[in-house]
């Protein structure tokens, strides 16, 4: 009988270990982002005298909270119970995904469920863009277009409302961080055949522009 429970005790503490390492594989995986701060910021006309791009990144990480914030800021659902963000898109389309890279690998924001998905362990940033600065800009945001979300619309419909879209996405970046005072550059120098292969994205995906984050260098 002991012998019976030792080894079931083992049988027990093994599935307790496996369980705790899938556990901790999917938590590096994921990134759970903080709920946003609504409350607080700088008045919308004094962010839109201050809103500027930058090209001198600090190698300094954005804290959490911080990524979080900008993210939601972004393109983060601000209408829960429709599913509606904080940018518009043509036909509510939604077809603008956002990718994070990062010196620890590049995330996909999925805005429904507020948290970064890692995509890739790989540190990427250096193919973001042809500017030497995307290497040490702690964060840049790579804007893709998903076409298979786009349905009735013609090519050049295609493109013209995913740049349109990505633009009021970029656009709110650029107001987050005028208001708490980062540096940010959105950018169209890219050699986007070479990132998207990187990035593994499939035919349908194109890669639209890029912006870098991160704080002021001194």
């Amino acid at each position: 009988m002991n012998a019976m429970s030792s080894l079931a005790g083992r049988l027990v503490l093994t599935f307790l270990l496996m369980s705790a390492s899938l556990t901790s594989a999917q938590d590096l995986a994921s990134i759970r982002l903080l709920e946003p701060q609504l409350e607080g910021g700088r008045p919308l006309m004094q962010v839109l005298k201050d809103r500027q791009s930058s090209r001198a990144f600090s190698t300094e990480k954005l804290p959490i909270q911080v990524l979080s914030n900008m993210l939601w800021a972004a393109f983060g659902v601000n209408r829960a119970d429709a599913g509606k963000r904080t940018a518009p898109s043509a036909r509510n389309w939604q077809e603008i995904d956002i990718y994070v890279a990062t010196a620890d690998g590049l995330y996909l924001y999925d805005a429904k469920g507020h948290m970064l998905k890692r995509v890739l362990a790989e540190d990427i940033r250096a193919m973001t863009g042809r500017q030497t600065y995307v290497r040490e800009a702690p964060v840049n945001l790579i804007y893709v277009a998903d076409f298979s979300r786009i349905s009735s619309a013609t090519d050049a419909d295609k493109a013209f409302y995913s740049a349109a879209d990505t633009g009021f996405i970029s656009q709110n970046v650029y107001l987050y961080c005028a208001s708490e005072g980062l540096a940010t550059v959105v950018r169209g120098l890219i050699d986007r055949p070479a990132l998207a292969t990187a990035m593994r994205l499939r035919s349908d995906q194109k890669v639209i522009l890029a912006q870098s984050v991160g704080y002021p260098k001194k």
